[in-house]
């Protein structure tokens, strides 16, 4: 039973010590998006989908929950939003190529359609975020349109 105290006491000292090391948060500046917005003009149903399903892991600006205070999950939603970033980080999108930018719609349709995004481990906590079959229509179809805008571009040779 002592040891099993110790252990416990350890554990509980290594914990508060794990509460100073903290991640970077993911806080830039909003007008970050302004380029994608003013490029692809979502209607106002479907940047509203986007402002609360989406850009919390694909833009530098994050809504942070409560529960980002502690150590370790704050590092387990740090790598989520890195992760998302990698992938589609709509605050990067000035000056990507269209044929990128395509092809980012592309994935965007395909993974709605394939209910991958957003993630279950997402909207679990946010529940607001998840699509109801209306919201994902009209997000594919915002994505459609913008798939042709760039297919009617004239391309670099």
């Amino acid at each position: 039973m002592k040891i099993l105290k110790k252990i416990l006491i350890a554990l509980l000292v290594i914990f508060v010590i794990a509460q100073f090391f903290r991640p970077k948060k993911n806080e830039g500046d909003m007008a970050s998006m302004d380029a994608f917005y003013a490029e692809t003009n979502p209607p106002a149903e479907v940047k509203r989908i986007l402002e609360v399903s989406c850009n919390d892991c694909h833009s530098d600006v994050t809504r942070y929950p409560w529960y980002n205070n502690i150590t370790p999950v704050n590092y387990w939603l740090a790598d989520h939003v890195n992760d998302g970033k990698k992938h589609f980080n709509i605050s990067k999108w000035e000056g990507t190529s269209t044929k990128r930018k395509d092809h980012k719609f592309e994935e965007l349709i395909e993974m709605i359609e394939k209910k991958e995004m957003p993630l279950d481990s997402y909207t679990w906590t946010h529940t607001d975020a998840k699509l109801t079959k209306a919201q994902m229509t009209s997000v594919i179809d915002w994505a459609k349109q913008v798939r042709l805008k760039y297919s009617l571009e004239p391309q670099p040779e």
